[in-house]
This record gives C-alpha cells, sequence and structure tokens, in this order.
C-alpha cells in the first residue's frame, strides 16, 4: 500500500483518533468563537473544539505550523515572515503559484512530524496543529502536553477543519469549518483583513454554485467517488463524512457515495465500491510538483481503473467519467476548496446557471 502524501510528503491519517483538547462530546463548536477581537485587533480569542479558549494580547510573530496545510494558509493570509518552522514541508513546486517559493525559505523542522524537543525548545511563540494530538510513534515520543506548551511560552491552537473534523457530531456539509480557522488565523496574526477578503472570495465561488445546484434532490445528485490512488489500490481509502471532502462534493451538487461512513477517512474493500457503481470518479493523485508529472500520475491511476478486473466494470469506467482534480484542495482544508467546489460542479452539471 501507499503511504498517504500530502504536499509531496508522508502524512498522519487520524481515522477518528482524537485530540486530548479537541475531544468529542456536547455540541459542534467548529462554527463558534472563530476569533474576536477588541479595537485595533488585540486582544484576539480563538476557541477550540471543546470551547477552549485562547488569547492573544498581540499579534503571534514566531509561529511553527505542523504541516503544509497551515504554512499555506498562513501565506496566503501575508503572515509567512512570522513562520520560523514547519513539520511535513511542502514538497518543491507543489504551493500554488507565487507561494512556491515563500514556503521554500520555510525552516523545516522535520520531514513529517515534529519532535517534541524541538518543538519545545523551537522559539516559538505559537504552533498551529493540524493533527489530533497523540502519541506519533518512530521514537518521537508524545506530543507536548498543554503544560509544557506553557513552560515554553508556546500557544497551541489546532485548525479545527482537520485536527477536530473526525469527531463531530454531525457529517461536514459546507466549508464554515474552514472559514473559522482562516478568520482565527487572520485574527491572531493580525490580518483579519486578508482573512475576511479570503473568506468573501470563497463564499462568492460557493454561492454562485449553490445557487445553480444547492436544489438538485439527494436522489438525483450523481453518485460521486473520489477514488485515493495514493492512499494505495489494494484496499482503497474512502472520505466520510466527517472529512472535508465530503463538504467539497456536497456543495458541488453531486453525492459522496460513502456519506455514509461516520469520520474522515476509512478503509473498505473494492466489492464496496463496486456495490456503489458511482457516476463520477475523482482521480485522487498528490501533487508530484510540476503539471507534466500531475498528468502522468492522472493517467497511471486512470489507467489502474481501467486495467483492474475489479473496476473496469463501473459505470464511471466505462463512460470515462473522470475528474483530474488535484487531492490537496479536496481533502486538505483550505482556500482551493471553494475552487474544487466550483470545477466538479461544472464538469457533472454543465450548462447551469454559475456554472458555466
Amino acid at each position: 500500500m501507499r503511504s498517504r502524501v500530502w504536499g509531496g510528503t508522508a502524512a498522519v491519517v487520524l481515522g477518528g483518533l482524537l485530540a486530548a483538547g479537541c475531544g468529542g462530546g456536547g455540541k459542534d463548536t467548529e462554527d463558534e468563537g472563530a476569533g474576536k477581537a477588541g479595537s485595533g485587533g488585540f486582544p484576539a480569542t480563538v476557541t477550540d473544539c471543546m470551547g477552549a479558549r485562547t488569547s492573544f494580547s498581540g499579534p503571534a510573530e514566531k509561529i511553527v505550523t505542523s504541516n503544509a496545510s497551515s504554512l499555506e494558509l498562513l501565506l496566503r493570509l501575508g503572515a509567512g515572515d512570522k513562520v520560523i518552522g514547519t513539520g511535513f514541508p511542502p514538497g518543491k513546486g507543489t504551493m500554488p503559484g507565487a507561494l512556491d517559493a515563500q514556503a521554500s525559505k520555510v525552516k523545516v523542522l522535520s520531514k513529517n512530524v515534529i519532535p517534541k524537543e524541538k518543538l519545545l525548545g523551537s522559539g516559538a511563540d505559537l504552533y498551529i496543529d493540524t493533527f489530533a494530538s497523540m502519541n506519533m510513534g518512530g521514537g518521537m515520543g508524545d506530543a507536548p502536553t498543554p503544560e509544557e506548551f506553557k513552560a515554553a511560552g508556546i500557544k497551541h491552537i489546532y485548525l479545527k477543519s482537520t485536527a477536530c473534523a473526525a469527531q463531530r457530531k454531525s457529517p461536514v456539509t459546507d466549508l464554515t469549518a474552514v472559514e473559522a480557522d482562516i478568520t482565527s488565523l487572520g485574527a491572531v496574526t493580525g490580518t483579519s483583513a486578508k482573512a475576511a477578503e479570503l473568506v468573501t472570495g470563497m463564499k462568492k465561488k460557493v454561492d454562485a454554485v449553490q445557487k445553480a445546484v444547492g436544489g438538485i434532490p439527494e436522489n438525483k445528485r450523481p453518485a460521486y467517488f473520489f477514488f485515493d490512488y495514493d492512499a494505495g489500490t489494494k484496499q482503497p481509502s474512502v472520505v466520510c463524512n466527517r472529512q472535508v471532502a465530503n463538504a467539497v462534493i456536497t456543495l458541488a451538487g453531486a453525492r459522496n457515495v460513502f456519506a455514509g461512513c461516520d469520520g474522515d477517512f476509512k478503509q473498505v474493500g473494492w466489492e464496496d465500491v463496486i456495490a456503489k457503481d458511482p457516476d463520477w470518479i475523482q482521480l485522487g493523485v498528490r501533487d508530484r510538483g510540476g503539471e507534466a508529472a500531475n498528468e502522468k500520475a492522472f493517467d497511471e491511476a486512470e489507467k489502474w481503473l481501467k486495467s483492474n478486473a475489479a473496476t473496469k466494470g463501473l459505470k464511471a469506467v466505462k463512460k470515462g467519467h473522470f475528474l483530474r482534480i488535484g487531492s490537496e484542495r479536496t481533502t486538505i482544508a483550505g482556500v482551493q476548496n471553494a475552487d474544487t467546489v466550483e470545477q466538479i460542479a461544472k464538469t457533472l452539471h454543465p450548462g447551469k446557471a454559475g456554472t458555466s
């Protein structure tokens, strides 16, 4: 089985492992307290999944990010100069546009999960965590405790759209949590105006699509399968209803064929995919760092589906109903989720107002 890859580097499949400070119980709080600020932007307060509050008297100046997704959000906010290190760095060429050059200048503290001692000794005043807290294994020891973060002078906040998604009490069907994360990061870095601009842009795209296809009843929506090619072909890993991809698919006027499973990701058998017989299949390929390499990977994924005995008879395969849309912009919370909603809708519902 291939390892799951985000931005060209291996990443952790959370699969329902919960954050100690982000655990289940009570109502969902992703949409609450995204970022509240006084006059001049500070003090600012953000909340985690359980409603725990973290306050900032001024903007964070020395930030460490857990992986490329949180790094990308900070770069988009114009706060890249505040980032002093990252784990799971993006592969060369995998960040969109000019962000790639900026990302390459960020110090890599680890090619995967940042070891506890290195994180606590990094000199950071803020750690932005995309993952749930857990024993990461591999000799790296446990994640720092809240007391250890406090002793090191590091404030610790989670991206709720990723680290806290698996234990939500209801399916993710919109991008509210993603927008809340952008708002929160804007609040703690003093870039709230840019955050508002990014969120407004996302809303504009999604609202246009919703106006066109949002009213399509469930039983009339095309059945959609996200084929996570890089997660392995022997046993498929599918996106469930707590994963942001479920929201992307739903907002685009499609029906995630595995929306019935609670959680973010789940391994199933090919017989389960065959039973769903999707109308459309997204070729879930991680960014290889360049257009030619990406197209080659898409070709490989399509060829596999067409040649494999278990999948070549699927309706979507026989009709050639494939979407070549990068995995990261679908399964990792970020600004590009809205672009993916738009792209899927245009493919599945051509000619409708707002998707032409």
